[in-house]
C-alpha cells in the first residue's frame, strides 16, 4: 500500500466512523478529522532517507515567484525547510551564501518549503532576503514526491538524477560550502 492509499483509507475510515455513529451534533469535529493530514502525520508516515545512489525523479513545481520549475539533466540541490524550524533558520543562510556563490557556475536549487501556507513561506523568504528559487511542497505534491523523515532535508543530486549528498538534520556553514566542490 501506498503512502496516498494509506492517506484517503484513514480519511475514508473516520468520515464513515463519525457519521455511521450519528455524530450529527458533532459534525463539525467529524469534518475536520477528514481534513487535509497534519504535519505531524504526514511526518509519521514519511519515508527513509534516500541512499547515495538512488535515483529520484522531481516532479515539476511552481516556485513561490510564479514560475515553473522542471527538473531536468543538471545537478540539483534540494533542501526541505520550514518557517518554523529553528535548525532550518540557522542552516537557511549558509544555503543563500552558496546559492549566490554558485548560480552563476550553473547551480540548480529547489529549497521546499513545508510551511502551512505558501504565504508562510514567502513572507519568511522576504523578510530574511533569502533569493534562492523555493516552492511551496502542498500535501498534495508531497504524495508524489514525499519528504523523508526529518527537517531540514538537504539532497543533491547528479545530473543523472543519482543522490551524491543525503543530509538530515542542520548543516553547519563549511558542510553547506563543501557542496560546492561535489558540483
Amino acid at each position: 500500500m501506498n503512502h496516498s492509499s494509506e492517506m484517503t483509507m484513514a480519511s475514508q475510515t473516520r468520515r464513515q466512523l463519525a457519521l455511521g455513529l450519528g455524530l450529527g451534533a458533532l459534525w463539525p469535529w467529524a469534518s475536520a478529522l477528514a481534513q487535509a493530514p497534519s504535519e505531524a502525520a504526514l511526518e509519521a508516515l514519511a519515508p527513509a532517507m534516500p541512499r547515495l545512489g538512488d535515483v529520484l525523479k522531481v516532479p515539476s513545481i511552481r516556485l513561490l515567484t510564479g514560475q515553473n520549475f522542471q527538473y531536468e539533466r543538471q545537478p540539483l540541490l534540494l533542501y526541505w525547510w520550514s518557517s518554523t524550524c529553528p535548525f532550518c533558520a540557522l542552516q537557511s543562510p549558509s544555503m543563500q551564501a552558496l546559492w549566490d556563490s554558485q548560480k552563476s557556475r550553473g547551480l540548480r536549487m529547489l529549497a521546499l518549503s513545508i510551511d502551512k501556507k505558501p504565504e508562510d513561506a514567502q513572507a519568511y523568504l522576504q523578510k530574511r532576503g533569502y533569493t534562492f528559487p523555493s516552492a511551496w511542497a502542498s500535501p498534495a505534491w508531497r504524495q508524489q514526491f514525499p519528504k523523508p523523515k526529518g527537517l531540514p532535508i538537504t539532497l543533491l543530486m547528479d545530473s543523472q538524477h543519482k543522490v551524491m549528498l543525503a543530509e538530515k538534520g542542520q548543516m553547519f556553514a563549511e558542510d553547506v560550502e563543501a557542496i560546492s566542490r561535489l558540483l
